[in-house]
């Protein structure tokens, strides 16, 4: 990735040159989790463009172009080192659980994809994996962007149970009492006291359930692109409908699973001590990249 990270290495460099401290830190944060969420933004962009320029009589079915184009962005960002295989395997794991939880609830009316199309298995296009994928992407690539470490990290076993407990509900909330509540109230006494350390010039730290707050809100937002442009539709809505508020605890509960996920393979690297005062003295002046392994390219 050394290719790609120079390149962000001389844009950090290039903020910081022309803009104060303060502001220089504001614009990296939002400049590094652009470019995290990148392929989540190129899918979301091609549901709205696809949108706007589609016809019903064209001889390809907009969901399978939203298919095959997923695909051709996941391939470009392993030829361009964007994300590695590691990360890669890890994204095909959000994608089959995704794809699982879309047939059920597909099925059981929760909502629909209302458009023709050939790559389709349960009524589920098979670009909607791609949509979990995004997350996972996300998620992977803002976790090695930002250096994250998060401490103290809660007993691993207990995560695990939680992640498992809260997509099962998912699941079981058709039949059995919704759990979400209790589940929302084990989030907080599970991670109430897990930091999120990230990096910039210097370290900073949110509280875990805050920042998975604050991501279910975007993630809301995103949904919003699909059902405001009609790509799926939740039971009983009509196209120009908001997504349902509920969607945000969902959302929500879902990015636990989702770190979970991600711990399975990257544990070791997210669980570090937290940055010492004279960390983040020595990063205040640092190099103004995207990652530590960025400055380290400034360095050969």
């Amino acid at each position: 990735m050394n290719d790609t990270r120079a390149l962000e290495l001389r844009l950090g460099q290039m903020v910081r040159r022309r803009l104060p401290w303060c502001v220089a830190e504001f614009v990296m944060f939002g400049l590094k989790q652009a470019w995290a969420c990148l392929f989540a933004g190129l899918l979301l962009g091609a549901i709205l463009v696809s949108r706007l320029v589609w016809h019903a009589d064209w001889p390809v079915a907009r969901y399978d172009a939203l298919f095959v184009f997923a695909i051709a962005v996941q391939a470009l960002f392993l030829a361009l080192k964007l994300e590695t295989w590691t990360e890669a395997r890890v994204i095909l794991a959000f994608h089959i659980t995704g794809t699982a939880m879309e047939w059920f609830k597909v099925s059981a009316g929760s909502w629909t994809y209302p458009e023709a199309g050939f790559f389709r298995i349960m009524d589920v296009p098979l670009f909607s994996g791609f949509m979990y994928a995004a997350v996972g992407s996300f998620m992977v690539r803002v976790i090695r962007i930002f250096e994250m470490r998060f401490t103290p990290y809660p007993p691993f076993w207990l995560t695990v149970a939680l992640a498992v407990t809260i997509y099962v509900n998912f699941f079981a909330h058709h039949f059995l009492p919704d759990l979400r509540w209790a589940l929302f109230a084990a989030t907080i006494l599970i991670y109430g006291r897990t930091r999120i350390w990230f990096r910039l010039a210097r370290w900073y730290w949110m509280p875990l359930p805050l920042a998975a707050f604050f991501s279910s809100l975007f993630l809301w937002v995103a949904e919003n692109v699909g059902t405001r442009t009609g790509t799926w539709l939740y039971a009983g809505q009509r196209t120009p409908e908001l997504a349902p508020f509920s969607k945000i605890g969902s959302w929500y509960l879902l990015l636990y699973v989702s770190f979970v996920t991600i711990s399975l393979v990257t544990r070791e690297t997210m669980t570090g001590p937290a940055p010492s005062s004279g960390d983040a003295g020595s990063d205040k002046h640092a190099p103004g990249g995207f990652s530590r392994e960025t400055d380290a390219v400034s360095r050969r």
